[in-house]
């Protein structure tokens, strides 16, 4: 019968406070950057310009269709073959999750414009809008609405997906688990502590998305 004992997991509380830190650091850059890139390649999946439509499809069906790890790999282990500069684990493992997020952001993106009704854009035409001011005042204000749910939801997945940085040795939370368990001999104790800071961490978030389904729903 396992005998549960914390006390070397409490002993490196420091490693495991540096470690969601590097966590939230990089789901802060992968966050921002995942989506900032997602909607513009949502709007090019959307346009009908071929210039842009093709481009945003290659980028959105090569980074959803290969693993996310495998691309922290090649950015961290690859790339600095091709480049005359060395690729650091944060660099490569936040462009891994960046890139890999901004592809299924983008159809997010894509999908919320394209439910917003045909006569909004028709109605914003006849009063004389161009196409630009269109989907800034009428149909985007509209999408995100019916877009925050699923973007919430990738947020979360985000913050999960932080733990693949521990395979290029970024210091985040799950690698300074490892390097507890490893020491103190004791996996069961210090994975379980990782996991429960991943859930006090994310289950206010993913409450946060209830709330707002609800509140969206009642609105629509």
């Amino acid at each position: 019968m396992h005998q549960w004992d914390f006390a070397s997991v409490l002993a490196n509380r420091e490693a495991l406070l540096v470690g969601a830190i590097g966590t939230l650091r990089i789901f802060a850059i992968c966050l921002v950057a995942g989506l900032s890139l997602g909607f513009i390649v949502g709007l090019g999946r959307y346009s009908r310009n071929r210039l842009f439509y093709w481009p945003a499809t290659a980028f959105t069906e090569f980074f959803r269709n290969t693993p996310v790890l495998v691309q922290i790999l090649w950015f961290y282990f690859a790339l600095p073959i091709l480049v005359p500069f060395s690729i650091g684990p944060l660099a490569a493992a936040a462009m891994g999750i960046s890139l890999n997020s901004a592809a299924f952001s983008a159809e997010i993106f894509r999908g919320g414009i394209q439910s917003i009704d045909r006569g909004q854009w028709d109605g914003a035409r006849a009063i004389g809008m161009t196409a630009g001011q269109a989907m800034r005042r009428i149909v985007l204000p509209q999408a995100l609405r019916r877009m925050t749910p699923a973007l919430t939801n990738r947020a979360i997945e985000i913050f999960k997906m932080s733990t693949l940085a521990s395979a290029v040795a970024y210091v985040e939370l799950l690698q300074q688990g490892k390097l507890i368990a490893s020491l103190n001999f004791n996996p069961i104790e210090a994975y379980t502590a990782v996991a429960v800071i991943f859930f006090v961490c994310l289950w206010p978030l993913v409450q946060l998305t209830y709330v707002l389904e609800r509140r969206l729903g009642r609105s629509e």
